[in-house]
């Protein structure tokens, strides 16, 4: 049985629920073990990964969040960005699997958040439990 840190970056009470209840039950469906940890934004989201990678506490990780389009270019950065640290941090063979959602608008963010939908939390969980099982299969 793993250990997976969930790390949200809550904005969207409502959209961030969704996510981390498909995130949640992905793992517990997997028969592992979960925290969540909650951070301001989704610049934040790798700093805590990587933290909390230095503890050895987790075998995986899962990221969320939501980033919807604004009128500047700040949507651009933490999109970005945050992208950019989490495939940093996977490239150092931590299994993380990304449901950091990045869209135009509330209803393209509702699609995706929803389990009943496109799962993107259930899906960002399994993708991090995948890595984990080939990080274990390579001997990483």
């Amino acid at each position: 049985m793993a250990k997976l840190l969930i790390v949200e970056a809550r904005f969207y009470d409502h959209l961030n629920d969704m996510l981390l209840d498909g995130a949640r039950s992905a793992i517990e469906e997997a028969g592992h073990r979960h925290e969540t940890v909650t951070v301001p934004g989704a610049l934040e989201v790798p700093g805590a990964i990587a933290m909390a990678a230095e503890s050895g506490r987790y075998d995986g990780f899962v990221a969320l969040g939501v980033i919807i389009r604004g009128e500047t270019y700040h949507f651009e950065v933490v999109s970005n960005e945050s992208a950019r640290g989490l495939m940093a941090l996977s490239m150092d063979s931590l299994a993380i699997g990304n449901g950091i959602l990045t869209v135009e608008n509330e209803a393209q963010a509702l699609a995706r958040a929803k389990r009943s939908d496109k799962d993107k939390g259930g899906e960002a969980a399994k993708a991090a439990i995948r890595m984990m099982e080939l990080r274990e299969q390579f001997g990483a």
